[in-house]
């Protein structure tokens, strides 16, 4: 984790993510670094538009303000029960297909 952490911090500050830059940022933290992952975490960042990730995956991961449960009786119970539940599942396969996005980011 810390080398995405170290990838990041290069990116927020305006810093070319290469594996130079990568190795110092992870020395100055005290991390042991391991060249194989530097090398292969510069590669898979070289073809995604970060920003973009970031900016796509903070609109998915909002979360939906939830809203007080309101009395019902035993028929209208049920289908609202379904609409939570088809809610639920649709925002679930949102918040899936978002991390899906950052594991391709990260490797």
């Amino acid at each position: 984790m810390e080398y995405v952490y170290a990838a990041m911090l290069l990116h927020r500050a305006g810093k070319e993510i290469n594996e130079e830059n990568l190795t110092r940022v992870l020395s100055a933290a005290g991390v042991n670094v391991d060249a194989v992952r530097v090398k292969a975490l510069v590669a898979a960042l070289s073809e995604i538009n970060i920003d973009e990730v970031i900016k796509s995956a903070s609109t998915m991961m909002a979360a939906p303000v939830a809203a007080a449960p309101t009395p019902t009786t035993g028929a209208e119970a049920k289908p609202k029960e379904e609409e939570k539940k088809k809610k639920e599942e649709e925002e679930k396969a949102r918040e899936e297909a978002a991390l899906e996005g950052l594991g391709a980011l990260f490797g």
